[in-house]
Protein backbone atom coordinates (compact mmCIF):
# COMPACT_ATOMS: atom_id res chain seq x y z
CA UNK A 1 0.00 0.00 0.00
CA UNK A 2 2.85 2.33 0.90
CA UNK A 3 4.60 1.58 -2.40
CA UNK A 4 1.41 2.29 -4.36
CA UNK A 5 0.95 5.61 -2.56
CA UNK A 6 4.56 6.56 -3.22
CA UNK A 7 4.22 5.70 -6.92
CA UNK A 8 1.06 7.81 -7.13
CA UNK A 9 2.85 10.78 -5.58
CA UNK A 10 5.76 10.37 -8.00
CA UNK A 11 3.38 10.18 -10.97
CA UNK A 12 1.38 13.25 -9.94
CA UNK A 13 4.58 15.11 -9.13
CA UNK A 14 6.03 14.29 -12.55
CA UNK A 15 2.83 15.48 -14.25
CA UNK A 16 2.93 18.71 -12.27
CA UNK A 17 6.57 19.39 -13.12
CA UNK A 18 5.89 18.63 -16.80
CA UNK A 19 3.01 21.11 -16.86
CA UNK A 20 5.23 23.66 -15.11
CA UNK A 21 8.05 23.45 -17.67
CA UNK A 22 5.69 23.32 -20.66
CA UNK A 23 3.80 26.35 -19.33
CA UNK A 24 7.00 28.34 -18.81
CA UNK A 25 8.28 27.39 -22.25
CA UNK A 26 5.00 28.45 -23.86
CA UNK A 27 4.99 31.73 -21.92
CA UNK A 28 8.51 32.82 -22.84
CA UNK A 29 8.25 31.60 -26.44
CA UNK A 30 5.07 33.56 -27.19
CA UNK A 31 5.72 36.81 -25.32
CA UNK A 32 8.36 39.30 -26.37
CA UNK A 33 9.64 40.77 -23.11
CA UNK A 34 10.87 43.87 -24.98
CA UNK A 35 7.27 44.79 -25.84
CA UNK A 36 6.37 44.89 -22.16
CA UNK A 37 9.00 47.60 -21.60
CA UNK A 38 7.92 49.71 -24.58
CA UNK A 39 5.84 52.76 -23.63
CA UNK A 40 4.25 52.94 -27.07
CA UNK A 41 3.25 49.29 -26.91
CA UNK A 42 1.72 49.72 -23.46
CA UNK A 43 -0.10 52.93 -24.36
CA UNK A 44 -1.47 51.62 -27.67
CA UNK A 45 -2.79 48.42 -26.11
CA UNK A 46 -4.02 49.98 -22.86
CA UNK A 47 -7.22 51.37 -24.33
CA UNK A 48 -7.99 48.08 -26.07
CA UNK A 49 -7.56 46.20 -22.81
CA UNK A 50 -9.57 48.69 -20.74
CA UNK A 51 -12.34 48.79 -23.32
CA UNK A 52 -12.54 45.01 -23.20
CA UNK A 53 -12.67 45.17 -19.40
CA UNK A 54 -15.55 47.66 -19.44
CA UNK A 55 -17.56 45.43 -21.80
CA UNK A 56 -16.63 42.13 -20.14
CA UNK A 57 -15.88 43.07 -16.54
CA UNK A 58 -17.20 39.87 -14.95
CA UNK A 59 -15.60 37.58 -17.54
CA UNK A 60 -12.22 39.29 -17.26
CA UNK A 61 -12.38 39.19 -13.46
CA UNK A 62 -13.12 35.45 -13.44
CA UNK A 63 -10.44 34.83 -16.08
CA UNK A 64 -7.89 36.75 -14.02
CA UNK A 65 -8.89 34.79 -10.91
CA UNK A 66 -8.46 31.41 -12.62
CA UNK A 67 -5.25 32.40 -14.41
CA UNK A 68 -3.75 33.73 -11.17
CA UNK A 69 -4.40 30.45 -9.39
CA UNK A 70 -2.79 28.48 -12.21
CA UNK A 71 0.14 30.92 -12.38
CA UNK A 72 0.82 30.58 -8.64
CA UNK A 73 0.55 26.79 -8.86
CA UNK A 74 3.25 26.96 -11.55
CA UNK A 75 5.48 28.81 -9.06
CA UNK A 76 5.02 32.12 -10.86
CA UNK A 77 5.91 35.44 -9.29
CA UNK A 78 3.09 37.42 -7.74
CA UNK A 79 4.41 40.79 -8.91
CA UNK A 80 3.25 40.68 -12.56
CA UNK A 81 -0.27 39.67 -11.50
CA UNK A 82 -0.49 42.47 -8.95
CA UNK A 83 0.74 45.10 -11.39
CA UNK A 84 -1.67 43.88 -14.07
CA UNK A 85 -4.60 43.97 -11.63
CA UNK A 86 -3.83 47.53 -10.57
CA UNK A 87 -3.31 48.69 -14.14
CA UNK A 88 -6.53 47.13 -15.47
CA UNK A 89 -8.95 46.85 -12.55
CA UNK A 90 -7.92 49.87 -10.51
CA UNK A 91 -6.89 50.19 -6.90
CA UNK A 92 -9.81 48.71 -4.94
CA UNK A 93 -11.12 45.92 -7.13
CA UNK A 94 -7.58 45.04 -8.19
CA UNK A 95 -6.46 44.68 -4.56
CA UNK A 96 -9.52 42.54 -3.74
CA UNK A 97 -9.00 40.27 -6.75
CA UNK A 98 -5.30 39.83 -6.02
CA UNK A 99 -5.89 39.03 -2.36
CA UNK A 100 -8.50 36.37 -3.11
CA UNK A 101 -6.83 34.79 -6.13
CA UNK A 102 -3.24 34.78 -4.83
CA UNK A 103 -4.33 33.46 -1.44
CA UNK A 104 -6.31 30.69 -3.13
CA UNK A 105 -3.41 29.79 -5.42
CA UNK A 106 -0.90 29.88 -2.57
CA UNK A 107 -3.13 27.67 -0.39
CA UNK A 108 -3.56 25.08 -3.14
CA UNK A 109 0.20 25.12 -3.77
CA UNK A 110 0.83 24.65 -0.04
CA UNK A 111 -1.52 21.65 0.05
CA UNK A 112 0.01 20.22 -3.13
CA UNK A 113 3.56 20.60 -1.83
CA UNK A 114 2.65 19.10 1.52
CA UNK A 115 0.95 16.11 -0.08
CA UNK A 116 3.31 15.26 -2.93
CA UNK A 117 6.60 17.11 -2.39
CA UNK A 118 7.14 17.06 1.38
CA UNK A 119 10.32 14.99 1.12
CA UNK A 120 11.72 17.37 -1.50
CA UNK A 121 10.82 20.41 0.62
CA UNK A 122 12.51 18.84 3.66
CA UNK A 123 15.60 17.96 1.66
CA UNK A 124 16.18 21.32 0.00
CA UNK A 125 14.65 23.86 2.38
CA UNK A 126 14.99 22.37 5.85
CA UNK A 127 18.79 22.86 6.13
CA UNK A 128 18.39 26.60 5.62
CA UNK A 129 14.99 27.38 7.15
CA UNK A 130 14.30 24.75 9.81
CA UNK A 131 15.65 27.17 12.43
CA UNK A 132 12.45 29.17 12.00
CA UNK A 133 10.41 26.33 13.47
CA UNK A 134 10.88 27.56 17.02
CA UNK A 135 9.33 30.93 16.12
CA UNK A 136 6.23 29.33 14.62
CA UNK A 137 5.79 27.09 17.65
CA UNK A 138 5.43 30.15 19.89
CA UNK A 139 2.51 31.67 18.00
CA UNK A 140 1.91 30.11 14.61
CA UNK A 141 -0.61 32.61 13.26
CA UNK A 142 1.23 35.74 14.44
CA UNK A 143 4.61 34.68 13.10
CA UNK A 144 3.12 33.46 9.84
CA UNK A 145 1.45 36.85 9.31
CA UNK A 146 4.76 38.60 10.00
CA UNK A 147 6.57 36.13 7.74
CA UNK A 148 4.11 36.89 4.94
CA UNK A 149 4.42 40.61 5.52
CA UNK A 150 8.22 40.86 5.51
CA UNK A 151 8.78 38.32 2.72
CA UNK A 152 12.40 38.09 3.74
CA UNK A 153 13.69 38.33 0.18
CA UNK A 154 12.41 34.82 -0.49
CA UNK A 155 10.87 34.18 -3.94
CA UNK A 156 7.08 34.10 -3.81
CA UNK A 157 6.83 30.45 -4.84
CA UNK A 158 9.20 29.41 -2.05
CA UNK A 159 7.27 31.56 0.44
CA UNK A 160 4.15 29.61 -0.40
CA UNK A 161 5.61 26.16 0.20
CA UNK A 162 8.06 26.92 3.03
CA UNK A 163 5.38 26.57 5.78
CA UNK A 164 5.22 22.86 4.83
CA UNK A 165 8.30 22.53 7.04
CA UNK A 166 6.30 23.71 10.04
CA UNK A 167 3.04 21.84 9.40
CA UNK A 168 1.06 25.07 9.54
CA UNK A 169 -2.69 24.69 10.01
CA UNK A 170 -4.57 25.39 6.82
CA UNK A 171 -6.86 28.01 8.38
CA UNK A 172 -3.84 29.88 9.79
CA UNK A 173 -2.17 29.69 6.40
CA UNK A 174 -5.19 31.23 4.67
CA UNK A 175 -5.59 34.02 7.23
CA UNK A 176 -1.88 34.84 7.32
CA UNK A 177 -1.51 34.77 3.54
CA UNK A 178 -4.37 37.23 3.02
CA UNK A 179 -3.69 39.54 5.99
CA UNK A 180 0.12 39.50 5.86
CA UNK A 181 0.37 40.00 2.10
CA UNK A 182 -2.34 42.63 1.77
CA UNK A 183 -0.38 45.81 2.72
CA UNK A 184 2.38 45.32 0.13
CA UNK A 185 -0.16 44.04 -2.37
CA UNK A 186 -2.41 47.08 -1.94
CA UNK A 187 0.50 49.51 -2.32
CA UNK A 188 1.71 47.76 -5.48
CA UNK A 189 -1.80 47.70 -6.97
CA UNK A 190 -2.18 51.41 -6.16
CA UNK A 191 1.15 52.14 -7.86
CA UNK A 192 0.10 50.31 -11.03
CA UNK A 193 -3.26 52.07 -11.01
CA UNK A 194 -1.50 55.41 -10.63
CA UNK A 195 0.82 54.66 -13.54
CA UNK A 196 -2.20 53.82 -15.69
CA UNK A 197 -3.72 57.21 -14.89
CA UNK A 198 -0.46 59.02 -15.72
CA UNK A 199 -0.20 57.16 -19.04
CA UNK A 200 -3.80 58.08 -19.81
CA UNK A 201 -3.02 61.79 -19.30
CA UNK A 202 0.30 61.99 -21.18
CA UNK A 203 1.23 61.29 -24.79
CA UNK A 204 4.85 60.95 -23.74
CA UNK A 205 6.12 59.76 -20.39
CA UNK A 206 9.05 61.10 -18.44
CA UNK A 207 10.39 60.21 -15.03
CA UNK A 208 9.55 63.71 -13.80
CA UNK A 209 5.90 63.42 -14.79
CA UNK A 210 5.73 59.98 -13.25
CA UNK A 211 7.31 60.84 -9.89
CA UNK A 212 5.48 64.16 -9.54
CA UNK A 213 2.07 62.52 -9.80
CA UNK A 214 0.45 61.88 -6.38
CA UNK A 215 -1.09 58.69 -7.80
CA UNK A 216 2.48 57.41 -8.10
CA UNK A 217 4.58 59.01 -5.38
CA UNK A 218 2.10 58.25 -2.59
CA UNK A 219 2.16 54.47 -3.25
CA UNK A 220 5.96 54.69 -3.59
CA UNK A 221 6.11 56.39 -0.20
CA UNK A 222 3.90 53.65 1.21
CA UNK A 223 6.16 51.05 -0.35
CA UNK A 224 9.25 52.48 1.37
CA UNK A 225 7.38 52.64 4.68
CA UNK A 226 6.51 48.95 4.31
CA UNK A 227 10.16 48.11 3.62
CA UNK A 228 11.27 49.94 6.76
CA UNK A 229 8.50 48.38 8.82
CA UNK A 230 9.27 44.91 7.47
CA UNK A 231 12.96 45.32 8.32
CA UNK A 232 12.05 46.49 11.83
CA UNK A 233 9.67 43.58 12.40
CA UNK A 234 12.27 41.11 11.16
CA UNK A 235 14.87 42.47 13.56
CA UNK A 236 12.42 42.37 16.46
CA UNK A 237 10.70 39.03 15.92
CA UNK A 238 13.46 37.08 14.18
CA UNK A 239 16.49 38.74 15.79
CA UNK A 240 18.04 35.46 16.94
CA UNK A 241 17.83 34.00 13.47
CA UNK A 242 20.45 36.26 11.87
CA UNK A 243 22.99 35.74 14.67
CA UNK A 244 23.59 32.17 13.53
CA UNK A 245 24.50 33.19 10.00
Amino acid sequence: MKTTSKNLKITIGAIYLTILFVGLYFLFSTIDIRDLTSYEFIRSNKNILLDFKNKNFFVLSISFFIFSIIWILLLGFGGPLILFAGFVFGKWWGAFLCTISLTTGATLLYLLAGLFFREMVDEYLAPKFSRLKKFFKNNELLYLIIYRFIGGGIPYGIQNILPVLFNVKIINYIIASSVGSFPAMFVTVSLASGIEQVIDQNETLSLTKLISSPEVYLPLLGFFIIIILAFTLKQFFFKNEDKKY
